[in-house]
């Protein structure tokens, strides 16, 4: 009897363990972002936890309000136009183009060149398809910088690459129709925000101006609804000047506005997806501009963070010595540059200090704004730059050696000469076959004013372009030369 209740004692313990224990002993590990808890509505969030994350939400998403921004602001353009007199603008779709070099008193964007003829677009791909018609440049080099809202290149589209004449199609992400007939292939874009910045390279001469103006006018974008397979033309040597001319005393202008950045910021975070291991971050952000909207206090201190960092963190990455990598003699150049992945540092950097790079195989960048000792550039001083014979930039494209003052833009001066290099077709070589380029307010004297690059009054920077680099200007092995004092 004793055995009997003894195994029925122990079969009900084994019965109700069993039960007790119904679930999986392991609670299950999530393997996808939406099976992850989410954070809670409601809590609340003290100051410093507000603007640390407020904080965060500037640095990274800096750079794709300032791009929705200037779309804004370019796409109220009634029809292609120069803005000031100035910037090409153009309604959303279209694009409008300059026929020479950008004029020195833009602000439109930081470290403009005066290599190439712009043109400058904006679109909503998930409003129309874009159709981009590409001419015949013959043996100029070009290429077509399209960018997304995170500003990193979405297409190969240039001399670089063998683009051929002829139609190409820009979709945004959610597009599933057919190509139609008459397009040589179709560049998707990872957003619907998009725009393109065609860069066509013209040598500082009355001849090459004459001729780059035929292609000119048939660098075009337009819906596909308007598409009929044959190549349109515009005539941009005829477009009116719209809006007041800029001060470029003050600047860039200021695109990112601290205490509007959180109203602004909300559209990136709907109109841009997440990159894969964003999708927590996202969910962060989410949250806080969510409790901004539902508290006036959680708002302040979200305003306080962005005008502060705007202040301290993005006010620093317009420092050289803070934007990509060094580059050797004292000068750094660009990093993942168009094609940032998660690398927010050299993003945001770009952004903030020159917007709209092309991506490492198109151009290289080079950048100081310091000399060989370490001591800031300026116009107190004259200096010397010299590239050792065989020791230019090597390239396929052509290069340069660009000067901005304070605020990376150009300075008026007497020459209107902002930049030496290919373009440049009476460059004075040394005999041994190096080339010494001057960089001083004044006139170095007449025997070198051919390689004179003239420097404003306070402090400067220089920045050398390597378009289509070789090898060396790729792997980095390629320094540029040490920027001289004369003493």
């Amino acid at each position: 009897m004793k055995l009997k209740y003894v195994a029925l004692f122990t079969a009900l313990v084994s019965s109700a363990g069993a039960i007790a224990q119904s679930a999986p002993l392991t609670i299950a590990h999530p393997s996808q972002f939406d099976q992850l808890t989410q954070p809670a509505a409601g809590v609340n969030m003290p100051e410093s936890y507000v603007k640390a994350i407020a904080q965060q939400a500037y640095l990274w998403g800096w750079p794709m309000v300032n791009q929705f921004n200037r779309r804004a602001t370019i796409t109220k353009a009634p029809y292609p136009a120069l803005n000031g007199g100035m910037v090409p603008v153009a309604p959303m779709g279209q694009l409008s183009m300059l026929t020479d070099y950008i004029k020195p008193e833009e602000t439109f964007v930081t470290c403009p060149n005066q290599d190439v003829v712009y043109g400058l677009g904006f679109f909503e791909l998930d409003k129309d398809p874009i159709v981009i018609q590409v001419p015949d440049f013959g043996d100029r080099f070009w290429v077509y910088a399209i960018y997304d809202a995170r500003t990193n290149q979405i297409g190969n589209v240039g001399k670089p690459y063998g683009t051929k004449p002829g139609f190409y199609l820009l979709v945004g992400p959610d597009w599933k129709g057919e190509t139609p007939k008459g397009f040589n292939g179709v560049i998707h874009s990872s957003t619907e925000m998009a725009n393109v910045i065609p860069r066509i390279q013209m040598n500082d001469t009355a001849e090459d101006r004459m001729a780059i103006q035929a292609p000119i006018k048939e660098v075009m974008t337009y819906p596909l609804r308007e598409f009929n397979g044959k190549m349109k033309s515009y005539e941009y040597s005829k477009i009116p000047s719209i809006g007041d001319k800029p001060d470029a005393s003050a600047g860039e202008t200021k695109w990112v506005v601290p205490e509007k950045f959180f109203d602004q910021f909300a559209n990136v975070l709907d109109k841009v997806p997440p990159l894969p291991g964003e999708e927590a971050m996202y969910a962060q952000f989410r949250h806080l501009v969510e409790a901004g909207k539902q508290d006036p206090q959680v708002r302040k201190w979200m305003d306080e963070a962005a005008v502060e960092t705007d202040k301290t963190t993005i006010a620093e990455f317009f420092k050289w010595k803070n934007n990509g990598v060094p580059a050797g003699n004292g000068w750094n150049r660009s990093k993942n540059n168009a094609q940032f992945g998660v690398d927010y540092f050299n993003r945001t950097g770009t952004a903030k200090s020159n917007m709209f790079d092309n991506k490492p195989d198109e151009t290289q960048y080079f950048y100081t704004d310091n000399d060989a000792a370490n001591s800031q550039l300026s116009g107190e001083h004259d200096y010397t730059v010299t590239f050792p014979k065989g020791g230019i930039p090597p390239v396929k494209g052509f290069w340069s050696l660009t000067l901005y003052n304070s605020k990376h833009l150009f300075s008026p001066n007497e020459l209107n000469r902002y930049s030496l290099g290919t373009k440049n077709k009476d460059l004075k070589y040394n005999s041994d076959g190096s080339l010494t380029l001057y960089i001083s307010k004044t006139n170095p004297g007449s025997d070198k004013v051919n390689n004179w690059l003239p420097s404003p009054d306070g402090t400067f920077s220089l920045y050398i372009r390597a378009y289509w680099g070789e090898k060396p200007i790729i792997d980095g092995s390629w320094q540029p030369p040490k920027i001289e004092l004369i003493k």
